[in-house]
């Protein structure tokens, strides 16, 4: 983290909306991924970014180190995200997932067909996997912008990110093999 951050994030805590505005710009997309991988609903996942923003503000007198403030952003919107899927999972995510592929039929193009398949695919996979897939490859998000955001080592994210590429590989083999 360099200084300006550091000091932005120091000012924000203590109270400087300007600052905080900055951070809500920065923080958005990246909490918005991390809820959406959890909930996948684009209205939840809203809600949480907005959720999450508006406790940190009232409760950012309790982050007592800059440098942990994305993180601990981050850990609000995911236990606010997990709040909300307890809330409303009343059937099990194995019957979600047929229902969301029985929804596929129809006069589907092949690209809607190969979308379909990798959302059902990231849906399998843990909310940890399928939060570090969607900031690296639907934000484009860097290792270390990642590992701040989710309070993950190097080490860690690489390992969740190859177990999640692997999975989705094994899951996706035969739509691959079709498209050959």
């Amino acid at each position: 983290m360099d200084s300006a951050d550091h000091d932005m994030f120091r000012a924000a805590i203590h109270g400087d909306r300007e600052a905080f505005e900055m951070i809500i710009r920065t923080m958005s997309r990246p909490l918005f991924a991390i809820a959406f991988g959890i909930l996948q609903n684009r209205e939840e996942a809203e809600d949480v970014v907005q959720d999450a923003f508006v406790k940190a503000w009232k409760s950012r007198w309790r982050v007592r180190e800059p440098e942990r403030l994305q993180g601990w952003i981050s850990t609000i919107a995911r236990h606010r995200a997990y709040d909300i899927l307890r809330r409303r999972r009343t059937v099990p995510l194995d019957e979600q997932l047929k229902e969301f592929a029985a929804a596929g039929n129809g006069s589907e193009s092949p690209d809607d067909e190969r979308h379909r398949q990798v959302r059902s695919a990231l849906a399998t996979l843990p909310e940890l996997y399928r939060s570090a897939v969607a900031l690296r490859y639907l934000q484009n998000m860097d290792y270390a912008t990642i590992e701040q955001t989710l309070g993950l080592s190097n080490g860690a994210l690489r390992g969740i990110l190859g177990r999640a590429l692997a999975s989705m590989r094994k899951r996706l083999k035969p739509a691959l093999a079709a498209m050959i």
